[in-house]
């Protein structure tokens, strides 16, 4: 018995709809696969707004547990590549006394990174960081002979790239780099082309200054957190531990408490490592006795010393 197997429909350019797949934990973009060196590859035919949408998604994911730094970067340079049909893209990231990061996209990574190490004495992403505007695409070899840049744009001839511009990275009013494009070509006929891919980039620039924003906002809050949390804990070990010597003493928990703070600063040691030995019961309970007894007399000669109180 013959069996009739229907054939797919061929698509048709502009016709088919896209397929979305996953380009990252949790996060949805227009990517059909990942290709050789682990880079995700892009799929052509997925319309701009769509591909942009998916950049913005993944800017957003800054709050994962495992989240890095230089991989977040990496993968917004790769969204720029990918959006602006770039030969390379790179983020700089300032600190109080200059660049203190930078990440080039997995595609030509080394030429990103190298480009942007040559912008110690400037370049387009030096000087957006400095500025905090975006410079126009430029002319690579306009530049270098109007003696614009001239190590940046020597670096940039042999790297075969022959126009670059740059976006800031800005959250508010606080700059906290810049993302510098590197392209194979000017961007063509009509002249609106440059301005449309300045904001093509700025779009993922300022998402990803968002993202670094609230990471550090995260990042101070959770260790804030663990702080009073540490606080908390050692409070409830010093009321513990109070209980436990004013019980076995007979004496007042202020008594106790003093005794514990006297036998630490006498030993230069954290408080909460006297109150945790006491917990624990392997504290020197009678060098703790001495202290509380030293107290309760008055005397101002040091427990430990000769000629201490007995």
């Amino acid at each position: 018995m013959l069996t009739h197997t229907p054939r797919r429909p061929r698509c048709r350019p502009g016709r088919c709809r896209p397929t979305v797949t996953a380009c990252g934990p949790g996060v949805s973009g227009a990517y059909n696969g990942v290709g050789r060196e682990g880079r995700r590859t892009v799929d052509r035919h997925i319309p701009l707004e769509i591909r942009l949408a998916a950049a913005l998604v993944e800017a957003a994911d800054t709050l994962d547990d495992g989240f890095d730094t230089g991989r977040y970067l990496q993968r917004i340079s790769d969204h720029c590549v990918d959006l602006l049909s770039a030969r390379a893209a790179g983020v700089m990231l300032i600190g109080s006394g200059g660049p203190a990061a930078l990440a080039g996209s997995s595609r030509h990574q080394e030429t990103a990174l190298d480009l942007l190490r040559a912008q110690h004495r400037g370049g387009p992403c030096r000087d957006s960081c400095v500025t905090g505007r975006p410079v126009p695409p430029v002319s690579i070899r306009d530049a270098h002979t109007d003696a614009r840049w001239p190590h940046f744009t020597e670096r940039a001839l042999a790297h075969e790239v022959a126009a670059t511009f740059a976006v800031p990275l800005r959250h508010r009013g606080t700059l906290l780099g810049a993302l510098n494009v590197f392209a194979p070509a000017l961007p063509g006929a009509p002249a609106s082309d440059g301005p449309a891919q300045l904001r093509v980039t700025q779009a993922p620039a300022d998402a990803a200054a968002v993202g670094l924003h609230n990471r550090r906002a995260f990042a101070e809050y959770r260790a804030l957190s663990r702080q009073l949390q540490r606080a908390l804990s050692t409070r409830i070990r010093i009321e513990q531990a109070k209980g436990m010597l004013s019980e076995r003493w007979g004496t007042t928990a202020d008594e106790a408490f003093a005794a514990l703070r006297r036998h630490a600063r006498r030993r230069r040691v954290p408080l909460d490592e006297v109150v945790l030995a006491v917990v624990e019961r392997t504290a020197d309970d009678a060098e703790l006795n001495r202290e509380a007894r030293y107290g309760r007399n008055g005397d101002r000669r040091d427990p430990g010393l000769p000629g201490g109180p007995a």
